[in-house]
């Protein structure tokens, strides 16, 4: 484990005392898919506690966790997000602000990178936002509800397009990312073979990404090229994209299977 996961583990494992002592819920910044996976593998640490992984809508790859004293009843039902909103709990909901054009007729084919370069050239740190998500014209950020105010505030223009900002609560906000489906046989459910039809690329540059701790399930770094996957696996490698493992459909007469995945576009 590296210095900064370390660090990491010990902010983590103190926001979580924090909500045992104090009897309230805590969260913690957003945290990428391997500061993710170094949260996993401290759950055993944690003191009586529940925890939750969220990022705003279903699939979201950036989270935040949350902590709360068991038997709060916080997490019960409904997305904490929404029962956060209705008991008035502090700031322990998030907002969406949706940028778009002053006007698409000039705008620029903007990017991933050009979006969130503008927003962080604001001074705002990147855990303090969740997923950017590109539709036609228009970019959303999920973030925490005390940042939201000042990106709709401050920020003009996403490299030279003007633009302007608008706060979505997020009770309004409703994402489901669309998917490609993609069925073909292979020999076994190893990863490596479902990433190289996922992506159509090679099963030796998939082992590379595999060793070079590029992929990860649920949200947990894999190493392993023959780890197995089971269905409704969740696969998201680093620099390709992410996909849903649907199962195996039937059988060749050669023993090679045909299986269906999702890909997310």
């Amino acid at each position: 484990m590296t210095k900064e996961e370390q660090i990491l583990c010990k902010h983590l494992l103190d926001l979580a005392q924090n909500a045992y002592q104090r009897d309230c819920t805590v969260f913690s910044n957003f945290l990428n898919l391997n500061e993710q996976d170094v949260f996993l593998s401290i759950v055993d640490q944690l003191p009586p506690v529940t925890y939750v992984l969220d990022g705003g809508y279903p699939l979201a790859e950036r989270k935040q966790v949350y902590f709360s004293p068991i038997g709060a009843g916080l997490f019960a039902q409904a997305p904490l997000y929404y029962q956060a909103y209705e008991e008035q709990i502090g700031n322990l909901f998030l907002n969406v602000v949706e940028i778009q054009p002053r006007s698409a007729k000039f705008a620029e084919m903007l990017t991933h990178r050009d979006y969130l370069g503008a927003i962080l050239n604001l001074g705002i740190v990147r855990g303090k936002l969740g997923d950017l998500i590109l539709e036609k014209n228009s970019c959303k950020v999920i973030c925490v509800e005390e940042i939201s105010d000042y990106i709709v505030n401050n920020l003009e223009r996403v490299r030279h397009t003007p633009v302007r900002c608008e706060k979505i609560p997020m009770q309004a906000f409703e994402y489901v990312p669309k998917q490609k489906e993609i069925r073909g046989s292979i020999a076994s459910e190893r990863l490596d073979a479902m990433i190289g039809l996922a992506f159509r690329t090679s099963r030796t540059k998939m082992t590379g990404l595999i060793a070079g701790e590029k992929v990860f399930v649920n949200g947990k770094m894999i190493t392993s090229n023959s780890y197995t996957l089971k269905e409704g696996d969740i696969v998201s490698v680093r620099g390709f994209g992410k996909f849903s493992y649907y199962g195996k459909e039937n059988q060749t007469k050669k023993g090679r299977y045909f299986v269906r995945l999702g890909v997310y576009e």
